[in-house]
């Protein structure tokens, strides 16, 4: 039976883990209330703490051309980043992540944001045989979470270049007050190289020798040695996209993409058309419900906003054109893949948590804490 939540516009469809109180209200409103008030940090002491997170950050990069290191998309999330990083005087190197998926106004956008803030600007460029296999390997083996591969290499090369190059810090655009709500089996653990090598040793033709992944050495060299983290700034500030977007807007000569993510060709028809046409999951009710919680936008509003269509018909005509011949795909054969069940990213070998992984860890921990307590 179809329901969808009393606040949001979260429900049923394509989500089996959603569940509601006897208000009507889905456990996304309480999941994204408990991560609000242990993650976002807008009041004195918050102000306070990250006016001297900033000062730590100046002082580490003391006589290095840098003293940290932000990704840097195009989108609204990483624009204002660095436009929070100017505006308190850091010198962040921006990094650019070129998946071949770059459409002609985040090319554009990302020129702006530099030029402007004066920053200088590193683009990664993965090898797109290697890149172009592996996506196709996740879409023959019909996994939810075909971005997961991006995601994945996007953070591993920021951790690279700031363990080699030295800075410990990483200016993140990830934040709760618009991107906390995503149903569990809408996504992957971005961070398991395990699933990402199993997927493709399945449907996968060309070795991926140069596939920046997020292996040990990333996970406990960079991360725990080296002691390299990332700082997820847009949650010290009240973040309303509207606003922001007016302010980049002006400030940096941003044009906006017409939805979340899509100054990427793929995500927008990812997004746009492969979710909700095989795994009929549109993820505008996620992004929209968590506008509704952070108080930007009413529930009649992010209504409003899903009835629209999810893809504009010239557009989806030219992307879908775009996509089977840069994949190399007849219709005949990307459409047997979309016929293809979907199938879950456990199916194939993947990443156990640490404590399964490590089943004595979590005792000697504990014993541990009782012979030396804090």
């Amino acid at each position: 039976m179809y329901r969808q939540c009393a606040i949001s516009v979260m429900d049923t469809i394509a989500d089996p883990d959603i569940s509601f109180d006897e208000k009507g209200i889905s456990n996304y409103y309480y999941e994204f209330q408990k991560c609000y008030q242990e993650n976002v940090r807008t009041d004195f002491e918050g102000k306070t703490k990250f006016e001297a997170l900033i000062e730590k950050i100046k002082e580490e990069g003391k006589g290095k051309p840098y003293d940290c290191v932000m990704g840097l998309s195009g989108g609204v999330d990483s624009t204002y980043v660095a436009y929070i990083a100017k505006q308190y005087g850091l010198r962040p190197m921006a990094i650019h992540f070129d998946n071949g998926w770059n459409s002609e106004l985040a090319v554009m956008n990302i020129e702006n944001i530099v030029s402007r803030l004066g920053f200088d600007l590193h683009t990664y460029v993965i090898n797109w045989e290697e890149f172009r296999d592996l996506q196709i390997a996740y879409l023959k083996a019909s996994v939810v979470d075909i971005e997961a591969i991006t995601d994945h290499a996007i953070f591993a090369t920021l951790y690279r270049y700031a363990g080699e190059k030295g800075y410990k810090y990483i200016l993140s655009g990830t934040n709760v007050q618009t991107e906390n709500t995503l149903p569990k089996s809408w996504i992957h653990p971005k961070t398991d190289h395990v699933n990402i090598k199993a997927i493709h040793k399945a449907y996968g033709n060309v070795p991926l020798k140069t596939f920046p992944f997020m292996d040990a050495k990333v996970k406990r060299y960079y991360q725990q040695a080296k002691g390299v983290r990332s700082v997820s700034v847009l949650n010290y500030f009240e973040y309303n996209k509207a606003e922001v977007k007016d302010i980049i807007q002006k400030e940096l000569g941003w044009r906006d993409y017409g939805g979340k993510h899509y100054e990427s060709i793929w995500t927008r028809f990812y997004q746009g058309y492969i979710l909700p046409e095989k795994f009929k999951i549109d993820k505008r009710k996620a992004h929209l419900s968590d506008l509704i919680f952070s108080k930007q936008i009413t529930k009649d509003q992010a209504i409003e906003e899903l009835a629209k269509p999810i893809y504009d018909k010239e557009v989806f005509k030219q992307d879908y054109e775009f996509v089977l011949k840069k994949f190399g795909f007849t219709e005949t054969e990307f459409q047997d893949i979309m016929k293809q069940p979907p199938r879950s990213h456990y199916d194939f070998d993947h990443e156990m948590p640490i404590d399964k992984r490590y089943p004595l860890l979590k005792p000697i921990k504990k014993l541990y804490r009782l012979l030396f307590p804090a």
